[in-house]
């Protein structure tokens, strides 16, 4: 746990600007339940980190905007009974998080049209349904 969060393959958070606070996790438990803590909050200030190259701080900060709070990320992981194991889902989450929020943002689309053909194919075809439909009735029109 010592080394640092792995982001991307050039972006390395340190584990010095990684806090890591325990408490109790909610839920059954057994014995330990009233004595250990399990539950483990993960905070990353995303703001006032050194480590962050500047291209990728700017869009990070604008797709976790939501998420920040005073510029600082914080991630809460109590699904394990284990403190261990809720320590390495946090910091999964995080990076999977962090690596999400830095990805280069999608080609924007490019709108089509419908071809010549596929226009008369789907004429065509409400032409063949209706023609169907009014062979069904009883009337005859």
């Amino acid at each position: 746990m010592d080394d640092g969060l792995r982001v991307t393959d050039r972006w390395v958070v340190p584990a010095a600007e990684l806090r890591e606070r325990f408490s109790r996790s909610s839920g059954p438990g057994g014995q330990g339940v009233n004595t250990a803590d399990s539950r483990v909050e993960l905070s990353f200030d995303l703001a006032g980190s050194a480590s962050v190259p500047e291209s990728l701080r700017a869009r990070a900060l604008d797709r976790l905007d939501g998420r920040l709070v005073d510029g600082v990320l914080t991630i809460a992981a109590s699904e394990h009974r284990a403190q261990l194991a809720n320590r390495e889902a946090a910091r999964e989450r995080l990076a999977a998080l962090l690596r999400e929020a830095v990805a280069p943002p999608p080609p924007p689309r490019r709108p089509t049209r419908p071809s010549r053909a596929a226009k008369e194919r789907r004429l065509a075809d409400k032409k063949r349904r209706s023609q169907r439909k009014r062979d069904r009735r009883v009337d005859g029109e």
